[in-house]
């Protein structure tokens, strides 16, 4: 599903982003449920179901591994453990650039998109993803990134340019890769490192430290392996469903996956409502 829905997305209109950036997208939602009555509350962590009101669909846009210890025994041995042996995906490195110039491709066909991956091969992905797996930090990774600013330039004071760009490390990692980051940046773009005005460097370790959901720094919400694209975080027509009527999972944890879609919260929306539905007929 996952798939299907980033071709169709890049086929329409290539590869999006928000503009004015990415608070616009959780400012438009804040607005949809503002308009609808409802309350939007911070600052109030869950530990405990206990905490929740009674009555109410609970829906957790939480890890799987969260949602499990908030519920506890109130869910099925099985389905619980289920959640607990949940796999995460690799951590995260991110630095976020402020640059004087954008970055200096070199080839004018590179400037026309916010997004790029970087490898000298695919042996090169291969090799750092392995190292990765097996609890290294790769020398040479491929790394992933945008520079937004080159279609919204809304984004940055005028004369200044933004850009981003992360790398794969082991889960929880705490170490600074930024030099392999930039390193690599500038292999493909010479210059770069000339046109840097300031960083922030994210690791993966802080990741998680921000957001529990990112367990050991994994952005993504879970492992992307075969099994889990087809159990996440179970087999079933509507996985953000569980076993405890009214109360759903519906992160990027479950089908279709990771991505700025909002599929998962609309099939759990969709099924509470059709519960609903019958519950009163």
């Amino acid at each position: 599903a996952a798939p299907g829905l980033l071709l169709a997305a890049l086929a329409g209109s290539g590869w999006p982003i928000a503009r004015g950036g990415s608070q616009a997208i959780a400012d438009a939602l804040a607005a949809i449920i503002g308009e609808h009555g409802g309350v939007i509350e911070t600052g109030h962590p869950i530990t405990r179901a206990e905490q929740l009101p009674p009555g109410a669909r609970w829906f957790f846009d939480t890890s799987p591994r969260a949602m499990a210890a908030v519920l506890g025994d109130r869910l099925p041995p099985r389905y619980r453990r289920t959640l607990q042996r949940f796999r995460y995906g690799p951590g995260t490195c991110k630095v976020d650039f402020l640059l004087r110039e954008p970055i200096p491709w070199g080839q004018e066909r590179y400037t026309r998109t916010a997004t790029f991956h970087l490898a000298d091969d695919y042996g090169q992905i291969a090799r750092a993803e392995a190292q990765v797996a097996a609890g290294v930090i790769p020398e040479r990774p491929w790394v992933l990134g945008g520079e937004p600013t080159r279609i919204d330039p809304s984004r940055a004071p005028a004369g200044t340019h933004l850009a981003w760009a992360y790398c794969h490390v082991p889960a929880g990692c705490p170490v600074d890769v930024s030099a392999a980051i930039i390193a690599q940046i500038e292999r493909c773009a010479p210059g770069f490192r000339d046109v840097i005005e300031a960083t922030i460097v994210t690791t993966a370790s802080e990741q998680a430290a921000q957001n529990p959901n990112n367990v050991g720094g994994d952005i993504g919400a879970g492992a992307t392996s075969l099994r889990q694209l087809i159990r996440r975080p179970v087999l079933g027509a509507t996985p953000q469903a569980t076993p405890l009527p009214g109360i759903y999972l519906c992160s990027a944890a479950t089908a279709p996956g990771g991505g700025v879609h909002g599929m998962s919260g609309y099939r759990a929306s969709r099924h509470a409502q059709s519960s609903r539905a019958a519950d009163r007929s």
